[in-house]
């Protein structure tokens, strides 16, 4: 009896060995740039969130770590994109993006925001690694302070650089969105070129809208008013009272 219990605690002090990597991970990046570029990244989390705020199959953040270590450990294989998406995933918190916790996901779009320190990483060793690791379809690149734009979609396994339109806008497949700067800031754009909106903004639009109702509807009563008053005057000089008549 002794040799089996003995065996028993072995596999047991094994087992007590083995240290598997935790269920929710820390992200640890650095700090931003500038206050600029934690402005974009910013701005772009909280415009694909507000555009899909009714579906719950994707996951957006920014500056979070992705861990991708083929050996489950969190001191290898990491990076952390700018701003990423993951689409058909669920919609939730979380501390970081873990890819063997995540059905072996990696994102469907990164945006990185260019500076001097890492526009050279950017441009090389990171996209040769979204686009031979992640196999990220859609690559951005964005510089807040020259508004430099660029964007690669993966055809055969490799990146082909974006043809933008005459205006400058990229298409991205994944977002089905447009990127392109407005008003000094990467922004999303509809298929149809309409601007994605903040809330704050549409709210801001529908004001104005009903303002310019407004307006149109005084400008439309005072031409009322002239015409009646135009109206008025031709008939007292006919010698009508218009008094008696209205």
């Amino acid at each position: 009896m002794s040799q089996p219990l003995a065996a028993t605690a072995s596999v047991k002090d094994v087992n007590e060995s083995i240290i598997f990597p935790p269920g929710d991970i820390y992200s640890h990046e650095p700090p931003l740039e500038s206050d600029l570029h934690r402005e974009q990244i910013d701005l772009l989390i909280r415009l694909i969130k507000w555009w899909w705020r009714d579906r719950q199959d994707f996951y957006a953040t920014g500056n979070l770590t992705i861990y991708f270590s083929p050996n489950q450990k969190k001191s290898e294989e990491f990076r952390g994109p700018d701003f990423f998406v993951v689409l058909d995933t669920e919609k939730k918190d979380r501390k970081s993006w873990v890819v063997w916790q995540e059905d072996g996901k990696y994102p469907n779009v990164i945006i990185e925001m260019l500076s001097a320190s890492t526009a050279s990483v950017d441009k090389g060793l990171k996209k040769q690694i979204y686009q031979n690791t992640f196999r990220t379809p859609d690559y951005f690149w964005f510089d807040p302070n020259n508004l430099e734009l660029q964007g690669f979609h993966i055809v055969d396994g490799q990146y082909q650089e974006l043809v933008p339109t005459e205006s400058g806008w990229l298409w991205s497949q994944q977002l089905g969105l447009y990127l392109a700067v407005y008003l000094g800031k990467l922004r999303f754009f509809t298929p149809d070129r309409q601007l994605v909106m903040l809330p704050e903004e549409e709210s801001n639009q529908q004001l104005q809208q009903i303002n310019q109702q407004l307006q149109q509807a005084n400008q439309e009563l005072e031409q009322e008013r002239q015409r009646a008053a135009i109206l008025a005057e031709r008939l007292r000089t006919a010698g009508i009272d218009p008094e008696q008549i209205f």
